[in-house]
């Protein structure tokens, strides 16, 4: 795998995840910023600000970090476990990188261009009613209204939306954790470290104690436009392979595919990067691997080279079980 450039992300997690000169000097910024975050989360507590109830159950999956953690694949794994509860979960999410600013719908197939990467990849894989929308709790009523049978809401981010309520929080951070532990600018935290909430899941192999661990498995590869058809890791052997990656750490996508036994060029590029054709002409070049949050956007382009890798979160189920215990009377029944 050759060495890559790093993107403009990559080139600020180099201060972020450590104390940089940079970083320092940066620093009395964060504490600006500190302050800020301390006195919204006030006004919210005194009631100068004014949160609003979705009327039924709201989990946040969230972080306390910039950057991508895997919240997008939890959320994916707590909806199948309620659902295998008897739950019936609908689906937040701000629709980063979407058209569409006002509350709406998902549905599968649609351009991820108007509704975002993410959600768009929820609607097709969760099973669930899935809505965006920058205001959370215009769009949690409107999921409501369009789906009264929901008795659930999973919020995909919004862990800093505090105007709508929520009943469980959980932070999600992987093997980076808080980085130098400064907040932003200076560091990747966009809130305190210390911040309360309801269970930390860690993506990685080990995790520190309070926490509940969640490794992301790799569940095949299948040709990008025809999810049905699978990849063998057997039929890339020998191909001349390049690997992109527009995801919040592009490196884990890299590392999953090496462990796999595979050889690559690897391009790396911005979180919720808007693909272009041509972003995947790469001369000496067979087939071009993604991530399924990338593949939704380049299956419009129609090639048949292009291959996804499709991964599942693998959660302690003791998470589903305190979300039960804590939810528990609060649904309609």
């Amino acid at each position: 795998m050759e060495a890559v450039r790093p993107t403009a992300s990559e080139f600020a997690a180099r201060h972020w995840y450590r104390l940089s000169p940079l970083s320092v000097l940066l620093s009395p910024l964060s504490l600006i910023f500190r302050a800020a975050v301390a006195l919204r989360r006030l006004m919210f507590r005194l009631g100068v600000f004014t949160s609003a109830s979705a009327g039924i159950p709201v989990i946040v999956v969230g972080n306390l970090t910039v950057g991508g953690t895997g919240k997008t694949p939890l959320v994916l794994a707590l909806a199948a476990a309620l659902r295998s509860k008897g739950f019936k979960p609908g689906i937040l999410s701000r629709g980063y990188g979407g058209a569409s600013a006002s509350p709406r719908a998902v549905s599968s197939g649609e351009d991820a261009e108007q509704v975002g990467d993410e959600p768009l990849l929820l609607a097709e894989r969760s099973g669930c009613p899935v809505w965006i929308g920058a205001d959370r709790v215009a769009a949690a009523l409107a999921l409501r209204a369009a789906h009264p049978e929901c008795d659930v809401v999973l919020c995909d981010d919004g862990l800093q939306h505090y105007r709508l309520r929520r009943d469980f929080e959980i932070a999600v951070e992987d093997e980076r954790g808080a980085g130098n532990g400064l907040m932003l600018p200076a560091g990747p935290l966009r809130e305190p470290v210390d911040r309360r909430v309801d269970a930390k899941v860690v993506n990685g192999a080990g995790h520190a104690a309070g926490a509940f661990g969640m490794r992301l498995a790799a569940a095949g590869l299948y040709r990008v436009g025809e999810e049905r058809e699978r990849v063998a890791v057997h039929e890339l052997s020998g191909k001349r392979l390049h690997a992109v990656a527009g995801i919040g750490n592009p490196q884990r996508f890299f590392a999953d595919l090496s462990r796999m036994g595979l050889a690559f060029v690897a391009h790396a590029f911005p979180d919720h990067h808007a693909f272009r054709a041509g972003d995947l002409e790469f001369s000496e070049c067979d087939r071009v691997l993604m991530t399924e949050k990338d593949a939704v956007k380049c299956r419009r382009f129609g090639r048949r080279d292009l291959v996804a890798l499709r991964v599942e979160a693998e959660v302690d189920p003791a998470l589903t079980e305190l979300i039960l215990k804590r939810i528990h009377g609060l649904a309609p029944a």
